[in-house]
């Protein structure tokens, strides 16, 4: 099953879900009201999602079983792209299972660890958002998020 929106697209492995949305985060919305725009934010996940989760998974991640993963894909504002924060070119495709870490959480949850990567990709700035459900796990979880993210594709806007 191929998810597709916003100039984002993945293909999803079987045992996965995700949708591709704009955010949702009460500062962005407050924002776009204003004059602002929302961006697009892809959610991938071992788990059926809940319908109503934040942008990094709150109320998703929470749900996890430890044989379980979730996966962010968060766009920033088009002026952000290749400056420092954002200077990695392209999509992490590969990860380091030794840079998962309980730190890295948006939200701490007993025996998760996380990891967060900014790029840039077609001209566009980016936040690469992953959590585990068992730290002590990491090699084989982390293979399973680089499956999902070999089908994962930006397009340029």
């Amino acid at each position: 099953m191929e998810l597709r929106g916003h100039g984002l697209a993945a293909e999803m492995p079987p045992g996965w879900e995700g949708a591709i949305s704009l955010e949702s985060s009460a500062g962005s919305v407050a924002l776009a009201e204003v004059g602002g725009s929302l961006r697009p934010v892809a959610h991938l996940a071992t788990f059926p999602l809940p319908s109503d989760r934040g942008d990094f998974g709150s109320g998703a991640v929470e749900l996890m079983r430890t044989e379980d993963v979730f996966v962010a894909l968060l766009e920033y504002d088009p002026a952000e792209a290749g400056t420092e924060l954002f200077a990695r070119r392209g999509l992490p495709r590969r990860l380091d299972p030794r840079l998962f870490s309980p730190a890295a959480l948006q939200r701490g949850q007993r025996g998760q660890a996380g990891f967060q990567e900014f790029f840039t990709q077609a001209g566009r700035a980016f936040c690469l958002y992953v959590v585990l459900g068992d730290a002590d796990d990491a090699h084989l979880q982390v293979r399973r998020v680089e499956r999902v993210l070999a089908g994962v594709r930006i397009e340029e806007l």
